[in-house]
Order: C-alpha cells, then structure tokens, then sequence
C-alpha cells in the first residue's frame, strides 16, 4: 500500500492513539493524540471527531488493533469494540484502509528502528538493519500479551499476525506449578497471558499472596508497580516472577517461531520492568532450553524504548516497507 496522506491509528485494549502522516516526511507528531478507549463509543466515533477537529482528509488509514484480524474484521481481546473494515472506509470516507494486528505493526517498526531506539538485554543488540536475511520474534505486555513472528528477506520485511500471547503457560519450577493450580481454578485455561500483562500482574500477584497465606492489598496493576517501588516484599516478589516467566515465554516463541536473530520485548509495562529485566533472571529463563540452550544463550535479546513503535510501525506498513502476511483474509485485512 502506497501512501501519501496517511491516518495512523494504534488501538489496545486501554488507550487509542492518531498521528497524522506522509510517506515522504514522515509522522507530523504535532498531530499526535491518545485517547482512552472507554471514553469513546466506538472506533469511527473517536476517528471521525479527530479528522473533524484537523479539517484531515487522508486517502490512506492503517489501524494497527489489539485483536485478531479476520476477512477485514477484528473483536479487540481485552474490550468490547467490533472492528469492520469496510464500514470504516465508508463512515471515514477514506479510500484506502489496512487493518492489522496491533503487534503486527509492532513487528513492522523492525523496518524503521535505530539503535538507539533498543535497550540491550541479551548478548548485544539485534542487527535489524543487516543486509542478510534474518528471523526474529517481538512481543511484549500491555493491556493483553502480544507476539509475532518477522522476518527479514531479500531486504523486505514479512510480518506474521500471531496470537502467540495465548500460548498456554507451563511452569518451571515448584512455585510455579502452584501458582498455576490457583490460577487454574479461576479460569477454564491459564495461557500466558493470564500472568504475563497488566491484568496478569495482578493474577500474579494475588495468587502469590494465596500460595504464601499473605494478605494482598494492591487492587490493581499500577499499584503493585508502586506498591514494589515503595519496598513492599509481596509485590516485589510479584514483578520478579513477572520478569521470569516473561523470560519464559520469550525463549518458548524463539524456538516456535525460529527467530534465530533477535527477540525484541515491546509494550506499555516494559520501561517500568526494564531493570529487572535486565538484572539477569529473564536471560536465566529465556536460555533455560534444554538441548537448546546453547542456541538460546546466543540470540540477543533487547527492548524496543521507541515512544511510539506501533505507530511506527503502521507507518512502514502504509509507505509499503513492511508487509503483513494475514492466513484466511486479504492479505493484512486490506478493504481498499
């Protein structure tokens, strides 16, 4: 998809962000704004206010959404909103329109990232910008847990829309293993992002408050955080254990998806986890493979500090540097 005037929209499950664009100056960031989903009634309505309020009439939109995209139609995981494609190009009055998965796009900003957009966590940074083919894996937690799966051939970017984060989770040792015995009586199946996001945290946090027969007063996600800045040993406990089992699942999606060349960590609660990260338990658990080890110590590993990737990344999406491979739809939910 070529682009000229573009609308860029990254929608999770909390937060809506629009950015106005051009494929050849780039994002306008003046233009940039992030809305809270629950304060809108709907995808079109917060859109069409916001074209409203810049007199903007763009020929080419990409919404990246925190939801599975299927023959041009999304259901956002964590929030009620239905998404359709070709309604939006209707209502919007925007001739061409893609809708991806919101890592999808997170995925695509590989084709834009600077160095100094990563912060190391593993051996070195991953080589992005190498002219070799390259296989790597990006996902992170945010409202939900995101993954995908990207390479790099013959100097394109192939973006694979996953929903990896919904992998089921296996614990690794006897704490865990408990853990997921109290999870597992509060949901019909525990994958990895009961634990390993926002909300997660909190499960986290409240199941290690029921295995160790402790109170847990914190009643959501943010005061947890606060709560292990402040000192406090239970949410503490809980944001290290958050840090492993993310190691976990970084090094399970490696090996699934063969992302041999780097795996990049992406998402709203990574700049508040990036010293744990980085203390030395995720590298532990990401490499804890097995027979595999040894390849697993080797792939470097980094998170993406970039303010804006997914935005980012829909940009490279629209300018046609990256594409977004979608099994069972036009290819990235296209409705043009």
């Amino acid at each position: 998809m070529s682009a000229g005037s573009v609308l860029l929209a990254d929608l999770g499950g909390t937060n809506l962000r629009l950015v106005l664009a051009d494929a050849a100056r780039g994002v306008d960031h003046a233009t940039l704004v992030s809305l809270r989903v629950a304060e809108h009634p709907s995808l079109e309505a917060a859109t069409r206010s916001y074209l409203r309020a810049r007199a903007a009439r763009p020929t080419v939109a990409v919404f990246a959404v925190a939801g599975r995209v299927e023959q041009g139609r999304a259901r956002i995981t964590n929030h009620p909103w239905q998404i359709d494609c070709a309604a939006l190009r209707g209502l919007l009055e925007i001739p061409r329109i893609q809708l991806v998965n919101d890592f999808a796009a997170m995925g695509a900003s590989l084709a834009a990232l600077q160095d100094t957009d990563l912060a190391v966590i593993g051996p070195g940074l991953p080589r992005m910008d190498a002219p070799a083919d390259g296989s790597f894996a990006v996902l992170g937690p945010g409202t939900g847990l995101g993954a995908t799966a990207v390479l790099r051939h013959d100097r394109r970017w192939l973006v694979l829309e996953t929903e990896g984060g919904h992998i089921g989770f296996a614990p690794q040792d006897a704490l865990e293993a408990e853990l997921l015995r109290v999870l597992a009586a509060r949901f019909d199946r525990v994958s990895n992002e009961r634990l390993v996001c926002g909300g997660g945290l909190l499960n986290l946090y409240r199941a290690l408050a029921e295995v160790h027969g402790v109170p847990a007063p914190a009643l959501t996600p943010e005061a947890v955080t606060s709560d292990a800045l402040r000192g406090d040993a239970l949410a503490s406990n809980a944001l290290d254990r958050f840090a492993l089992i993310l190691g976990s699942v970084a090094g399970d999606l490696a090996l699934a998806y063969g992302a041999w060349d780097g795996v990049l960590l992406a998402g709203g609660l990574i700049p508040q986890l990036l010293p744990r990260l980085q203390a030395g338990g995720f590298r532990e658990r990401f490499a804890a493979k097995g027979r595999f080890g040894a390849t697993l110590t080797n792939i470097p590993s980094a998170a993406i500090v970039h303010a804006q990737p997914g935005l980012l990344g829909a940009l490279a999406i629209a300018s046609g540097r990256a594409d977004v491979h979608h099994c069972g739809t036009l290819p990235g939910g296209a409705c043009a």
